[in-house]
């Protein structure tokens, strides 16, 4: 299976190529400078100047793009809607690195964590452009794409378990009331995802088991 990567050296990116080459796959990794990823292969190119044949014979293009400062937050809806561009009405698949606070918490689906009492204000402007890549994709028909939101306490430096609950799009804690995955193991639930394609044109969700 051929894959590419997107951001491959970002904090998501390197986790999930490290994950896809040590099962096997072919990776590589779609970078800006200095490619300091696991994979061997590499397109040096910013996202927004990729072309349709930079992507073409890919089984699945990851979108691994992250954003934290206020200047660079539309960069994340932005990169969802370039690569949608790009892989209309092919066979291949795009899997995007999404975020929690567009997940469900009432049973009538019309609160999100994002709306919760509790949310801190300053990863409302974050949610908010996930939220927008989320509705954005929801009306692409001519793409394979999946969105896989993590766990609301995302760990960089989490365990690995090789364990984790396959949720959809409601929020859901594990046994110990939790929401939480380490980036590790949210890798092994996207390249379990890219091997199985289960969910074409979804949003899922994972938490640490």
């Amino acid at each position: 299976m051929k894959i590419a990567v997107i951001c491959a050296n970002g904090k998501a990116g390197k986790f999930i190529t490290k994950e896809a080459v040590d099962r096997g796959l072919d990776v590589t990794a779609v970078v800006r400078g200095e490619n300091k990823s696991a994979a061997d292969k590499a397109i040096i190119k910013n996202l927004f100047n990729l072309t349709k044949e930079d992507l073409k014979g890919f089984d699945a293009v990851v979108d691994a793009c992250g954003a934290w400062t206020p200047e660079t937050l539309d960069v994340i809806p932005n990169a969802v809607k370039k690569l949608c561009e790009l892989l209309r009405e092919t066979d291949t698949r795009l899997l995007i690195v999404g975020g929690a606070g567009s997940l469900y918490i009432n049973k009538e689906r019309t609160l999100t964590v994002a709306d919760g009492k509790d949310f801190p204000d300053a990863f409302k402007p974050l949610a908010a452009v996930h939220q927008t890549a989320l509705n954005y994709l929801r009306n692409v028909k001519d793409v394979k794409w999946t969105y896989i939101s993590p766990a609301a306490d995302f760990q960089a430096d989490g365990e690995k378990t090789g364990k984790y609950i396959l949720a959809g799009d409601d929020f859901t804690l594990n046994a110990k009331s939790e929401s939480i995955i380490s980036y590790a193991d949210y890798a092994i639930a996207m390249v379990d995802e890219i091997e199985k394609g289960n969910h074409i044109c979804e949003r899922i969700s994972v938490v640490k088991e």
